[in-house]
């Protein structure tokens, strides 16, 4: 019977039998290696799956060693692994609570986000960006987050400003140097600085085009939008004497943006216009708008838009928008939201409450209940209180297996099975006529 081979007797040793130098990572390598252990990580569910109880002190463990290694991965030469790393410890900080281990490592996490913003390209850029917002959202407001926030936002700062860099990567700067700024600034000339370069971003679309009626539109207009969104954001954590000033300069300039072609600037220009006026409303409950027939035409004419070269999509989720700008603007009115977490309840009562909600959960996805449940910062901004605390044995009881939701969903199907299939009968029975 023949000998098996010796595994790596061949091509692991050069000539003389000795080890040849292998590259442990070669740059193709370390992105198979990193997409494998992604995609643990791509969906935020995979944390909490339903199973055997494991031992959680192994599996903190396990997930400390994975972190590791994508945080030394960030480092790779290859582009996509860097990127791929990125990814997934943006995956982890939207469905864990981390501070422990982030605290330990925040300054190597600077340092490669930093590295990744200046060197990276596009794709890198905006995922490194991504990352930034994450790990201050992880690290609240202090003293280390200020720390942080010193280090990325010059370079924020620079990208956004930069017309060749590309405008995406600007877009993702704008929106993570809004929400840094917002979770740790605690210098108000700071805040000023940061609200005036975003916008001198987004005063850009004010300019109209002179052979033209309305706003240009341009590939530059996503990068005003995040501007203008981010800008909003930190408006809403000014103090009253600059939120006034604020109003001043911009509350006669932004209805002309509602003339803009971009769906998401229209929507993006409508809510801050329904913002303002909250917070105009607030500072004089007199507060006197000049133009305001001619505002509440344009945004009644936006809230029953039936132009039939725009999409149904879009005409529908502009009409839905619109309707609660102009009842916030007419009426001094707002839909109250509902939002649920676990066994806690929010509502959304204003508008600046659901500009911050709405910007935190662009950020965390998927992890926003989690991080509403469990993350002090985000419950210190909506008020929350500390995190309810429940047993084991009640969180058990809450919990609904993965049996009894696939019992669920099957029952649901059927019924919808029939329901449809008794209108599908309704529809073959109208072709009969006399």
């Amino acid at each position: 019977m023949p000998k098996p081979k010796k595994r790596g007797s061949n091509h692991q040793r050069g000539a003389g039998g000795q080890p040849r130098n292998v590259q442990p990572f070669s740059d193709e390598d370390a992105s198979i290696e990193t997409m494998s252990h992604c995609s643990g990580f791509s969906d935020p569910a995979s944390f909490t799956e339903d199973g055997p109880e494991v031992d959680e002190e192994a599996t903190q463990e396990d997930l400390e060693y994975k972190l590791k290694g994508f945080i030394d991965l960030t480092l790779d030469k290859s582009a996509k692994t860097r990127q791929a790393a990125l990814e997934s410890l943006k995956s982890a900080f939207s469905s864990k609570i981390l501070y422990e281990f982030i605290m330990e490592r925040r300054m190597t996490l600077t340092d490669s986000i930093e590295r990744c913003i200046k060197k990276g390209k596009s794709d890198e850029q905006c995922a490194a960006a991504g990352l930034a917002c994450l790990l201050c959202v992880q690290m609240g407001s202090g003293i280390e987050s200020e720390e942080i926030f010193k280090t990325l936002g010059p370079v924020l700062k620079k990208i956004v400003c930069d017309g060749t860099a590309s405008i995406q990567a600007r877009q993702a700067c704008a929106t993570c140097l809004g929400i840094c700024c917002f979770i740790v600034i605690d210098d108000i000339t700071e805040l000023y600085s940061t609200m005036e370069c975003l916008e001198n971003i987004f005063m850009k679309a004010y300019q109209r085009d002179r052979d033209a009626n309305g706003v240009s539109s341009t590939h530059n207009t996503v990068l005003h939008v995040s501007a203008l969104l981010a800008w909003t954001l930190l408006l809403t954590i000014c103090p009253m004497n600059e939120v006034k000033k604020k109003i001043e300069m911009h509350l006669h300039k932004l209805p002309s943006l509602l003339s803009c072609d971009d769906l998401n600037m229209r929507i993006a220009a409508g809510e801050t216009l329904a913002l303002l006026f909250e917070l105009a409303r607030e500072t004089d409950a007199d507060f006197f708008y000049e133009d305001m027939d001619l505002l509440t035409e344009k945004l009644r004419a936006l809230a029953t838009d039936g132009n039939k070269h725009r999409a149904k999509v879009d005409k529908r989720k502009q009409r839905s928008v619109f309707r609660d700008v102009l009842r916030a603007v007419e009426e001094r009115d707002f839909p109250t939201e509902m939002v649920k977490f676990g066994p806690e309840r929010m509502y959304i009562d204003c508008w600046v409450k659901k500009q911050t909600y709405e910007t935190f959960k662009e950020i965390l996805g998927s992890g926003m209940q989690y991080h509403l449940q469990s993350n002090d910062f985000l419950r210190n901004v909506f008020e929350l209180g500390p995190p309810v605390m429940l047993d084991a044995a009640t969180l058990k009881t809450m919990k609904i297996s993965r049996f009894e939701r696939h019992l669920y969903n099957s029952a649901a199907f059927k019924a919808r099975t029939k329901a449809r299939s008794k209108c599908r009968d309704k529809r073959a029975d109208v072709g009969e006529f006399f």
